[in-house]
């Protein structure tokens, strides 16, 4: 340890930035996966954070929301299976609203039931219990979405009232209000006079006590091929681009997993070849190997550490603010897993270095070989 520190202390510079170098890499690993973790929830959030357990989906809809269309046929086809204890409807529309004096784009939910469909993570204010309320997400209450502000379908200027707010239950990267199902159908007639009674998009069921969302998914798929039903959790997986996007994000992660330590391993046998000559004078006066070795390690691990540290106390900074539309949020098991596996594999890349360093041959020393050569 004696030895690691003296040396750290002669050439602070070179490894300071060796730490801050480390800091950033692992800055950026985090700043990344903050992105991929907001832009999948915003984009998927809905579907996750309500309450029914089971949708079914037409074939057509192509797993997406706005496009599923349930037809009175496919709706007898799904009441006939056994095992549901509760069904409703589900609308869901974009429309163009009003809020806080600007038009913008707002995704509008309806359910028929607060337990089929109605936000589960609201944090603020209630449910809708009256015509023309709705529910709208905590991250747009500063655009004109807060308890109290009305919201305008355009160009009907059909008002809604906001009368509570959800976290993480956006759809589609854009401002969702939740409400109930009669409501839905009156913001579709306020921006089209002319339109038909919509139908709904998708169905929301409850298994009976004792059967899982799971199972009852399987018994509708199995009545008919129109029909295709996902519990919660595939549902929001399943979302058309959630994979392509995980898949896209993985390839960045795995880049920058692999620079850390490439860049750590690099640095110390780089720094081992120009000490050779004093690392076999070392080894020469009677300094065991192991020792060398471990001083090795320790600075390694020094520099991992101050590294992930500052990486983390970054992301922890940044991580409170937003990114355009995104909100970021800062994810503990995250941090965990990254710096566990940084760390592990820089100690890995640095047993290169500790490999030249078990090289020496002491005899080196009246010869000025030095180390590995």
């Amino acid at each position: 340890m004696f030895l690691a520190l003296k040396e750290m202390k002669r050439s602070k510079v070179r490894f300071l930035l060796l730490m801050v170098a480390v800091a950033l890499l692992v800055f950026l690993i985090l700043f990344q996966q903050g992105i991929s973790s907001a832009l999948i929830r915003d984009f998927t959030g809905a579907i996750e954070n309500q309450t029914a357990p089971v949708l079914v989906y037409s074939v057509d809809g192509q797993r997406v929301l706005q496009a599923s269309v349930m037809t009175p046929e496919l709706e007898a086809e799904v009441a006939s299976v056994p095992g549901i204890a509760a069904s409703g409807r589900l609308g869901v529309g974009t429309f163009t609203v009003t809020a806080d004096g600007e038009r913008v784009d707002a995704t509008i939910i309806g359910y028929e039931q607060p337990e089929l469909g109605a936000p589960s993570r609201l944090v603020a204010g209630r449910l809708p219990s009256a015509r023309y309320e709705v529910v709208a997400t905590e991250e747009d209450r500063s655009k004109g979405f807060d308890i109290g502000d009305t919201v305008t379908v355009e160009p009907g200027g059909r008002a809604l009232t906001v009368v509570g707010l959800a976290r993480q239950s956006q759809l589609n990267v854009v401002p969702t209000l939740f409400t109930a199902y009669n409501t839905y159908v009156d913001a579709v007639a306020a921006r089209n006079p002319d339109a038909r009674t919509p139908l709904p998009n998708v169905l929301a069921l409850t298994p009976e006590a004792g059967l899982t969302p799971e199972v009852l998914a399987e018994r509708i798929n199995a009545v008919d091929l129109n029909l295709d039903a996902l519990t919660r959790q595939q549902a929001a997986d399943k979302t058309p681009g959630v994979s392509q996007v995980k898949q896209s994000f993985a390839v960045i992660f795995l880049l920058y997993g692999l620079v850390v330590p490439l860049v750590t391993g690099l640095f110390f046998l780089i720094v081992t070849f120009q000490k050779a000559n004093s690392l076999t004078l070392l080894r020469a006066i009677g300094a065991p190997s192991s020792r060398l070795v471990r001083s090795l390690l320790v600075q390694v691990a020094i520099v991992l550490v101050g590294g992930l540290g500052i990486g983390i106390l970054c992301d922890v900074a940044i991580s409170q603010g937003q990114v355009g539309s995104l909100t970021l949020e800062f994810n503990p098991g995250a941090v965990v897993f990254w710096a566990v596996l940084l760390f592990v594999l820089g100690i890995i890349s640095s047993l290169v270095a500790a490999r030249r360093v078990l090289a020496i041959d002491p005899i080196a020393a009246t010869t000025g070989a030095g180390v590995g050569r």
